[in-house]
């Protein structure tokens, strides 16, 4: 279980909405400067782990993505939405 399970268990929550629409309504209105830096960094980031993986799986990354989520249900959704409050706070952190 992610450590932000708690998070997830009522999308209607006070706060209104799902981690990444919470997370779209941070980048369009925190400072531009701030969420250009970290997307750049999460972008940097995917593309470093996505040359890892080329590395392990060949050239065919999709086939290898496919094949985890078939034997992962769910997975991939779970850590979505960790990512998705990662970044968010890390773009509020800075906004303060």
């Amino acid at each position: 279980m992610s450590k932000y399970s708690a998070l997830f268990e009522d999308e209607d929550d006070i706060f209104a909405g799902s981690p990444e629409s919470r997370l779209m309504d941070v980048i369009f209105h925190a400072n531009n400067d701030i969420v250009r830096q970290e997307l750049t960094n999460f972008i940097t980031k995917a593309a470093t782990m996505e040359l890892m993986l080329e590395e392990y799986v060949g050239d065919d990354i999709e086939a290898a993505i496919k094949s985890y989520n078939a034997n992962h249900l769910g997975d991939a959704d779970e850590k979505a939405k960790s990512l998705y409050i990662e970044l968010m706070g890390a773009i509020l952190s800075q906004s303060e």
